[in-house]
């Protein structure tokens, strides 16, 4: 059998990706750095001022400009497809697909994080570290997924399975009279801030709605900085998880950001996660802890290009910029799974840099694990790659060369170094005014891969496939090595939501 055929044969399989246990570096005699990772939401590669944004697209962002000029900038920082897979695969250094979260997680749906899963928050407390999480953790809200049972011993955000959009949640049943209820029932019954402390019960704090949703990050930043300021005069090193609502429509702003920007609530809400992120960096500074602090930035994919009725404000769409790369949120583009990512690290990370290595969100977890000394597991395949030399300077190419990607139980894309090939062909769903794109597309089964050369056609609309086919012959061993991979340790069911089938087949 030929190398194509086998190749086109096994593209069939609907999963895909290489198996890698990261290498540790012994850990420091010196105190262990403090980290704290804030995570934006759906905001795309062109939307932040480092990267061609900022001032140019009518939202400026000064202090992510100065988080960039005292540290790493990343051109090439990779994610999964939606919010709830980039957080699974940040969470456990994992593909998504490995614990069945490849798709957005849904209230009351089946797939949520295992309590088996091997988390960030558990490495971090296992360490010796104070853990909070505040904002958005969109892996499940069972007790066996929720922030307190994967390591944290703080928690304060939206319900652990839903979204920022939730918050619309009763005034949609209020104009609808889809449930005949009084508003203040209504409140009851829909969603609630929650928090808990170490693995104890969520706490219902008060109703998500849009007035609460406006001022969020407002909360989450305060309780970061309090938390902050406690483990740091306590002497105990700390790990900050600050997945806050920046990006992710509806983007209400907050009062004091209303109206800031030259573009919308979408420019307005870019305008204060900016200022937010500066007002960690001022209180990491007034501590006097900053030298001895990793500060990360990133978003957890690419934007929502949906143009959202009734969410913007003077007919302004409520959605992000991909910059010169094609697709949105939910899809296996470039411009879905690429997004902006910076590292600051005084006196280990150079200041005023940028790589153009290949480096996946999954990557984070065993990177920080060197950087603390905490060892990673052994007992499951770890698919991100220990990439401390590329931080440290140490490398230009880093340690990673492909990454996959999953929607649902299908292998869609691969990337391998600047070639994309794609395995289904995605493309809009619906008819007229309902086609949608993003999480709604529709993929299909195609007999050869499409093949794209990133660089040379960032916006990808030249199929090589036709005059290069034998390059996809290069993904065949990253293919093979997750293949095999599964066959060691099993998967989950992969997440469903629309093809429900009953009775017996054939």
């Amino acid at each position: 059998m030929s190398l194509k055929r086998m190749l086109i044969g096994l593209l069939s399989i609907s999963i895909a990706a290489p198996t890698v246990f990261a290498q540790l570096a012994p850990a420091s005699n010196q105190k262990k750095p403090n980290v704290v990772f804030i995570l934006a939401d759906n905001v795309g590669y062109g939307d932040m001022g480092p990267y061609g944004g900022g001032e140019l697209r009518g939202a400026p962002t000064p202090r992510t400009d100065q988080l960039a000029r005292e540290g790493l900038t990343f051109t090439q920082f990779l994610v999964e497809n939606a919010c709830t897979p980039s957080r699974a695969a940040l969470m456990t250094g994992q593909y998504s697909i490995r614990n069945g979260l490849s798709l957005v997680a849904l209230p009351s749906g089946p797939n949520t994080l295992p309590g088996s899963a091997y988390t960030m928050g558990k490495m971090f407390k296992e360490s010796g570290y104070a853990t909070a999480m505040y904002g958005k953790w969109h892996l499940g809200e069972v007790p066996q997924s929720v922030p307190g049972a994967h390591g944290f011993d703080q928690f304060y955000g939206i319900p652990p399975s839903t979204s920022w959009v939730d918050a619309v949640t009763v005034p949609i049943i209020k104009m609808t009279h889809s449930v005949n209820l009084p508003e203040k029932a209504l409140l009851d019954k829909g969603p609630w801030i929650v928090q808990s402390k170490g693995n104890g019960p969520l706490e219902r704090v008060k109703p998500f709605t849009p007035e609460v949703r406006a001022e969020i990050d407002n909360e989450l930043t305060e309780k970061s900085i309090t938390f902050m300021k406690k483990e740091s005069a306590a002497g105990k090193p700390f790990f900050l998880y600050l997945p806050f609502s920046m990006g992710h429509a509806p983007n209400y702003p907050s009062k004091e950001f209303a109206g800031k920007s030259r573009i919308g609530q979408y420019g307005d809400k870019i305008m204060e996660g900016d200022y937010h992120v500066g007002q960690i960096l001022d209180a990491l500074k007034e501590m006097n802890i900053d030298n001895n602090t990793i500060v990360i930035f990133a978003s957890d994919n690419g934007p929502w290009r949906f143009p959202v009725s009734g969410f913007g404000n003077l007919g302004s769409p409520d959605m992000g910029f991909a910059g010169p790369f094609r697709g949105e949120i939910g899809q296996s583009t470039e411009g879905s799974i690429r997004t902006f990512a910076f590292i600051r690290w005084p006196g280990h990370v150079a200041p005023n840099t940028r790589t153009n290595a290949m480096f996946s969100i999954m990557d984070w977890m065993p990177t920080l694990a060197s950087a603390i000394g905490a060892k990673m597991p052994t007992d499951r395949p770890i698919d991100g790659v220990d990439q401390t030399a590329l931080i440290l300077g140490k490398s230009k190419e880093g340690n990673r060369e492909a990454l996959l990607t999953f929607i649902g139980p299908d292998l869609t894309a691969v990337r391998w170094k600047q070639w994309r090939f794609y395995f289904k062909d995605e493309g809009q769903t619906g008819t007229d005014f309902q086609k949608l794109e993003g999480t709604y597309i529709n993929s299909s089964a195609m007999y050869f891969p499409k093949v794209y050369n990133i660089e040379m056609d960032p916006h990808e609309d030249l199929n090589l496939g036709g005059y290069d086919s034998e390059l996809a012959a290069f993904a065949f061993p990253t293919i093979m090595a997750f293949v095999k991979s599964t066959k060691q340790y099993s998967i989950p069911a992969a997440p469903n939501t629309t093809n429900f089938r009953f009775g017996k087949s054939d």
